[in-house]
């Protein structure tokens, strides 16, 4: 579970200004009016609806989040698709990919459909993450290798969406580097894309509609879930934290949760179509119905109700320290459906470097939460995320962080070299921890981390633990692969039939990322044990 990121250091420089990153002055005007202006660049025409705007994407106003439930896909639209593909790449978090869903929906019910060949693609949208540098780099080098395709077949339309999409800096890019692009468009206004995609249908410019202040919640938009094992279910959007080191609250606006009605009504209708798990997906889940004005309903308000839907298992993902509080725990330590594995984003081990990263949150408080955690729900297995050479991190605080994830009982964790993110205050701050420190700093982390994982699946050895089937070993025959309540990768030997569904195994081995089993039950009802 662990992984190294790319990318450790930046040059440095002034900050940004970022008023310039639309000041084209070789760019021709061609018309402007309501519907927004086309320009004439290096030979392209470009048609901005709307643009990102650092300063707009910053603020967080008071104006009230309307819901709305009509139906995303006009009917004048809904053969659009008809005799073409599409093609989608995700990059990023489980948030891109529960968005991706969404877009799969819309086509489809435009009649587009689905190919893995990208040389039979009548559309390819690029889904992508802004949250690290190497991410945006990916994304460039695969836009590189689309342009000779798109050289090849014309009327290819090519877009861009998603977190990048969010960024000035991003779009000033694609439009002076990339005019092979056809459409670039945000994560407010997803629900766009069926218009969107007319506009670039029928006509010959580049099209940006991104919309720097987040949108209302669109209810009833159609999702396309690739396999009827696992769903995620987005019960808000946005972030209000502001960490200094993260891009997600300018690319994902502020935050708004959905109606509790609206989210249980789906998870229901999930848990008959035989679903065997979900995952409720939010920036930050704990801080769920914060702004509802007109009731007191929170996190662990909806993980009560959610609780008693027949549904096997539900995970939470992710959350944050500072609105963990008391309430949430004690519905979780009620168990059921709830699994007792919980993701717990701790950044760093120290007071000082969480205080520059802005977290809100001191060393101690995290290990109390962990504590009190386990106190309640004592078979609970914490999980976390951590950034090693942020700006100023010395020697002992790295050290601080080695400490806590043991002091916490952390099992395995995402680990990451600090990516500095354009537009985010920690951009401006000295990066002054070299790249190799970085380097060894998370091999040494890793390895702890790895210690810390077999020592933990050395003690499950001889257990039994009920496993949901999730598919075969690619390398092996006979051999399936699923994940225990408490998401632990556990390999056997089985039938593939029995793929989703739900096997009693005993842990017969200890490796440091998975275990080895033997069945002992076969397929059957789901039982709460594991």
């Amino acid at each position: 579970m662990t992984q190294g990121a790319s990318n450790g250091s930046k040059p440095a420089g002034q900050a940004k200004d970022y008023s310039k990153y639309f000041d084209f002055s070789g760019a021709k005007v061609i018309s402007e009016d309501e519907s927004g202006r086309t320009i004439r660049l290096n030979g392209r025409d470009i048609h901005i609806v709307s643009e990102p705007n650092y300063r707009q994407e910053k603020q967080r106003g008071k104006e009230e989040v309307q819901v709305h439930y009509e139906n995303a896909i006009p009917d004048e639209l809904k053969s659009l698709g008809l005799g073409r593909k599409y093609l989608i790449y995700t990059y990023g978090c489980q948030m891109n990919e529960h968005d991706t869903e969404v877009m799969r929906g819309l086509f489809e019910e435009m009649g587009y459909e689905p190919t893995e060949e990208r040389t039979d693609a009548d559309v390819i949208l690029l889904n992508t993450c802004a949250v690290r540098e190497n991410a945006e780099d990916k994304v460039f080098g695969e836009l590189g290798h689309l342009k000779v395709l798109k050289q090849q077949r014309p009327e290819l339309i090519l877009g861009v969406c998603g977190c990048m999409s969010q960024e000035a800096s991003v779009v000033n890019r694609l439009m002076q580097k990339h005019a092979h692009v056809d459409l670039i468009f945000g994560t407010h206004n997803i629900h766009r894309l069926p218009h969107l995609l007319q506009e670039a249908h029928f006509g010959k410019e580049m099209v940006i509609d991104v919309w720097s202040k987040e949108g209302d919640i669109i209810e009833n938009l159609p999702k396309k879930r690739t396999e009827g094992l696992r769903a995620w279910v987005n019960i808000m959007y946005g972030c209000d934290k502001f960490c200094t080191y993260c891009i997600v609250p300018y690319t994902r606006g502020k935050e708004r949760s959905r109606l509790p009605e609206d989210v249980i009504a789906e998870v229901r209708d999930l848990a008959r179509q035989g679903f065997k798990e979900i995952t409720l997906l939010g920036q930050n889940v704990n801080a769920y119905g914060k702004d509802f004005a007109d009731r007191d309903y929170r996190f662990g308000d909806l993980m009560d109700d959610i609780r008693k839907i027949d549904i096997p298992r539900v995970r939470f993902t992710t959350s944050h320290p500072r609105d963990f509080d008391e309430h949430l725990i004690e519905v979780l330590a009620k168990g059921g459906n709830l699994v007792e594995h919980i993701h717990l984003p701790m950044q760093s081990g120290s007071t000082e470097v969480l205080k520059r990263m802005s977290r809100k949150y001191t060393r101690e408080r995290f290990l109390d939460l962990a504590l009190r955690i386990r106190g309640e729900i004592p078979n609970a297995v914490l999980t976390t995320d951590i950034i090693v050479g942020f700006p100023g991190e010395t020697e002992e605080q790295f050290e601080e962080t080695l400490s806590l994830v043991r002091e916490a009982g952390i099992t395995s964790a995402y680990t990451y070299i600090y990516s500095p993110r354009e537009g985010t205050p920690a951009f401006d701050m000295p990066d002054n921890v070299p790249y190799e420190v970085k380097q060894k700093r998370l091999a040494r982390l890793n390895e702890v981390i790895g210690e810390l994982s077999l020592e933990h699946h050395q003690s499950l050895v001889g257990q039994m633990i009920e496993v949901l089937v999730e598919g075969e070993s690619k390398n092996r025959a006979n051999v399936l692969s699923g994940r225990s309540r408490s998401n632990k990768l556990i390999h056997f030997e089985g039938q593939k039939e029995w793929i989703g569904q739900f096997v009693q195994v005993k842990v017969t081995a200890a490796q440091s990322w998975y275990l080895k089993a033997e069945v002992v039950g076969e397929p059957a009802a789901s039982s709460q044990a594991g």
